[in-house]
């Protein structure tokens, strides 16, 4: 039998939270539903999700808290909803820790294609899936146990920061413009390219001796960004 996935989706409009439980139940998802932040933070430790749909405007502690807070305990996979505009709001969402967002209002299909993405991502079924042992110098990436470490301490990288890490260090010095990556590692055909900058900016963050001249994840002006091996091609 298939795993059912459990889905904890987080919006005080009632109406919107119901539309989405019933699609995403619709998929065969087992789907929650709260209302305000400290509740779905509550709910999401003491019980892990698979995936939270998170709406970023929620009384009390707002889904940037709740992700910031999940974030620091838990590598739960997020889904950011925003409001149409917003852009920096889900800029800041990407830097919190989202691994996807999609703007209100959305269509409840398209939303439910973004959580088969993210989890399928999550599972490591896509880009990092298979097996193997990525390595250059102090930076190891085990595919199978999607696990990675530097200097020999384990470091936390979302769903996404995973993929993206194994897709450029097995393809070393090839240069990818931003939109190459979205479809590559994302999966999706358009879309907002900033969420790429975002999540190597964040993998910067997380591997870089220092982030702000990096060394390893470099960009290629005009282009985009390519992995650059420091003890020759990664293994």
């Amino acid at each position: 039998m298939a795993h059912r996935s459990r889905i904890l989706v987080v919006d005080d409009d009632p109406t919107v939270a119901e539309v989405v439980v019933k699609y995403l139940e619709r998929d065969g998802h087992a789907v929650e539903s709260v209302g305000d932040g400290a509740e779905a933070l509550r709910r999401a430790l003491a019980n892990p999700p698979d995936l939270l749909v998170l709406d970023l405007m929620l009384p009390g502690m707002d889904g940037l808290q709740v992700c910031k807070k999940l974030r620091e305990r838990w590598p739960v996979p997020v889904i950011m909803l925003t409001a149409l505009g917003e852009e920096i709001d889900r800029v800041v969402g990407l830097e919190t820790g989202a691994d996807d967002y999609v703007t209100k209002p959305f269509s409840p299909r398209e939303l439910a294609l973004r959580v088969q993405s993210v989890l399928r991502r999550a599972r490591g079924t896509l880009v990092a899936g298979g097996t193997g042992v990525l390595r250059d110098l102090d930076l190891t990436v085990d595919v199978g146990a999607h696990e990675v470490r530097l200097r020999g301490e384990e470091i936390t990288l979302t769903a996404r920061e995973f993929d993206l890490l194994a897709h450029l260090m097995r393809n070393p010095r090839q240069a990818f413009s931003r939109a190459a990556l979205l479809d590559q590692v994302w999966g999706w055909s358009f879309g907002d390219t900033s969420t790429v900058t975002v999540h190597v900016r964040r993998l910067r963050e997380k591997i870089e001796a220092d982030p702000t001249t990096p060394r390893r994840i470099v960009t290629v002006w005009g282009v985009g960004y390519r992995y650059e091996p420091l003890d020759g091609t990664p293994r």
